[in-house]
């Protein structure tokens, strides 16, 4: 793939600003719905400032040199609601969280120690490219329902919470999204091919907001797409106030502080088996992010800067961003796909995109308008970002024989486990369907490895 702006490349200022808030309206939506999944009070706003601190950790870490933004990880939803559940009170819970991301990030320090002393060569011989390239596909295969999902959506519902939209309606508004994301990605100027999903992004919000103003002034909820309450809740007396505009999230640490001294051993061993085998699943998704983010950039990033920098960023980025905003944060294919879709690696993109996450963070219109945006226009920016993940994967599988029958078993064992979403669950720890394909590949790679070839 030939890049725009390869990874050390640093765009003009005004340029660099345009890149990053791209990258933070394909990672954001995200970021901020895993808090609220978890629920327990925990702030959205604080978690985008978490990712964004913990990018800048990991882009330390990895010397500049791995284009990609961390954000908060949904790997991590079950044991960051087994840390509430478990906890004797809230501010427990919340210490809780602190705990099973220093937990998770010990994992990760334990195996970068183990990378560093054994070398990757035996990662790449137990994940060469048919075993590594179907894995990186199912991660844009398997998120394909949850944007298709999104297409059928409007940010609007009724008083018994039903969605009001004509999802053909909401359909219409992703396609849109999704054609004007196309359209100034292979049509347009330079400038034009480097924010694809900022106009894709403007033009589905502004045809979701024109349907929006006709059903509201012709009474027809079936128009009623676009959702503007959370710019109603900045408002003070009619009026946008300096408090409303500026606003301190609540991070974890300022409630965690309070339930230290509530934490029991019992509970630090739920937290221990609520955190670590997941930590380990999450692993196999990083080498997998790595490998295809590598493709992308023609750089292996386990060589270099090393598989040792990359797990350590990662690990101590979750437990800086746990830190503030309670999610341990993980790399995001969104972020990945918009590198890859944009060619634009410059790892100055990303620093800035992690700046401007955490100053938005207290700017709470900028919060409220990605709030707004209709889960149906993000879902035609999603059909773009996933399948893009989905096709970088198939590509690693270019140069692999598939005429052999040995090669097909591994990359139809991977396919049918991932697209068909095989988890597998013990007590409060669910193997994710990406980790159970990855497995499961190595384990049909390694038997069928001294096959002879037919």
């Amino acid at each position: 793939m030939k890049l725009i702006y390869d990874v050390n490349d640093k765009p003009k200022l005004g340029q660099l600003i345009i890149f990053a808030i791209q990258q933070l309206l394909a990672i954001m939506t995200a970021t901020l719905v895993v808090p609220v999944i978890v629920g327990n009070g925990m702030s959205p706003a604080a978690a985008l400032l978490g990712a964004g601190v913990g990018t800048l950790v990991y882009v330390l870490f990895t010397q500049k040199k791995s284009p990609v933004f961390l954000g908060s990880s949904f790997a991590f939803i079950a044991s960051m609601a087994a840390a509430f559940a478990g906890a004797v009170s809230l501010a427990a819970g919340y210490a809780g969280l602190i705990i099973g991301a220093a937990f998770a990030g010990l994992v990760y320090v334990i195996i970068a120690i183990i990378v560093k002393i054994s070398g990757v060569a035996w990662i790449n011989k137990v994940m060469p490219p048919v075993v590594i390239g179907p894995t990186v596909a199912i991660i844009g295969l398997s998120l394909a329902g949850n944007a298709v999902s999104d297409l059928l959506k409007g940010n609007v519902t009724g008083a018994d919470g039903v969605m009001l939209a004509s999802p053909l309606l909401t359909v219409l508004c992703g396609v849109v999204t999704l054609i004007i994301t196309i359209v100034s990605s292979t049509y347009g100027k330079k400038y034009g091919k480097l924010i694809p999903f900022i106009f894709g992004i403007l033009g589905g919000y502004a045809l979701a907001g024109i349907f929006t103003i006709i059903g509201n002034c012709c009474n027809v909820d079936a128009m009623k797409i676009l959702n503007v309450a959370p710019f109603a809740a900045l408002l003070e007396d009619g009026k946008v106030t300096l408090a409303t505009f500026l606003s301190v999230p609540d991070f974890t640490f300022t409630t965690a502080f309070k339930g230290f001294g509530e934490i029991t051993g019992s509970y630090v061993g739920t937290i221990a088996m609520a955190y670590v085998p997941v930590a380990f699943v999450v692993f196999a998704e990083h080498i997998a992010d790595h490998k295809n983010i590598s493709s992308i950039i023609e750089k292996d990033l386990l060589e270099e800067p090393g598989l040792h920098r990359t797990l350590l960023g990662d690990g101590i980025g979750s437990l800086v961003g746990a830190f503030f905003g309670g999610c341990p944060n993980t790399t995001y294919g969104e972020s990945v796909g918009c590198v890859a879709i944009t060619k634009n690696a410059s790892v100055y993109t990303i620093i800035t995109a992690a700046v401007l996450a955490i100053i938005i963070s207290f700017i709470s219109p900028f919060i409220a308008f990605v709030n707004s945006i209709p889960s149906c226009v993000m879902g035609g920016v999603c059909m773009a970002l996933y399948g893009f993940i989905a096709v970088s994967g198939l590509k690693m599988v270019q140069g692999v024989d598939l005429n052999q029958n040995k090669n097909l078993f591994v990359v139809s064992t991977i396919l049918i486990a991932g697209i068909g979403g095989l988890t597998l669950t013990f007590g409060k720890i669910t193997i994710t369907s990406i980790a159970c394909a990855l497995i499961l590949g190595i384990i049909v790679n390694l038997v069928v490895s001294k096959a002879k070839e037919d």
